[in-house]
């Protein structure tokens, strides 16, 4: 089916304008027929370190690439910066793509930007994506709701601004819901800790995905007792999510993707 053949709801990319596109999670054919459309369309692309080479080869050669990634305590480029880049960028009457992996408005600091573009007068533009958890919950074979298991799921930072991860760990730790936690593997052993601290039997069931949905994906299952010990034994590093909850007691049972045999 050729890509006429979808309707066209949205005017093409705009000179002077800002697109904050959310990527998906990693797989490229995880991204919205949108978000695909204004790959095509864009003078310059500015992405971060969550935006895989997979995505970013859907990129057309002659477009522009700025990185402003972030890594922990590593970044490219000071969020100020980057908000001031992307006024800059539309001023200059370019085609703008902020592009984030996952969704911009879950924890991708789209809200961040946006405020910068409302005050600077820019126009812009959010195009949502498939945020990590939902994403790599389907790729690992973790339904992040379950009518047996859980009734509620909470998408939360395991990464405070000011990198501490002082949450409300007695909310975290009810029963019969998922805790999906990102931007948290540093802080693995003291997320365990606390949810068994505050009321989570240790032998609950728990994850950590490490590049989930993209042909890297690594997935550790465990309990809150003992998955600290077994992340640390596979050799997991960030970008990883942690999701927590009996939910992940159905992994072994509901995985389907098989990195090894993706093509």
């Amino acid at each position: 089916m050729s890509e006429s053949a979808f309707p066209r709801t949205h005017a093409p990319a705009r000179p002077g304008w800002v697109y904050l596109v959310g990527a998906g999670p990693g797989d490229p054919e995880l991204l919205t027929l949108r978000a695909a459309r204004l790959l095509l369309e864009a003078d310059v692309v500015v992405y971060d370190n969550l935006v895989g080479q997979d995505v970013m080869a859907c990129v057309p050669a002659g477009v522009e690439r700025i990185y402003v990634g972030k890594k922990a305590s590593n970044h490219a480029l000071p969020q100020a910066g980057i908000n001031a880049l992307l006024v800059e960028q539309a001023r200059l009457g370019k085609r703008v793509v902020r592009l984030k992996g996952g969704d911009p408005f879950i924890f991708g600091r789209g809200g961040e930007e946006v405020e910068e573009l409302v005050q600077a007068g820019v126009s812009f533009e959010v195009i949502p994506g498939i945020t990590a958890a939902a994403g790599i919950g389907a790729y690992a074979g973790i339904p992040l709701t379950h009518r047996d298991f859980a009734q509620a799921c909470i998408f939360v930072t395991g990464h405070l601004k000011d990198g501490s991860v002082d949450l409300d760990w007695a909310m975290l730790a009810r029963r019969k819901q998922t805790v999906v936690f990102y931007m948290g593997i540093t802080q693995l052993p003291t997320i365990c800790a606390e949810l068994v601290a505050h009321g989570l039997p240790a032998s609950t069931p728990a994850a950590v995905v490490r590049r989930g949905t993209t042909r890297a994906q690594r997935v550790v299952t465990a309990d809150l007792a003992t998955l600290p010990e077994a992340v640390k034994a596979a050799g997991i590093t960030p970008p990883a999510l942690i999701i927590v909850g009996d939910v992940v007691g159905l992994q072994p049972r509901l995985a389907w993707f098989h990195p090894e045999d993706a093509a």
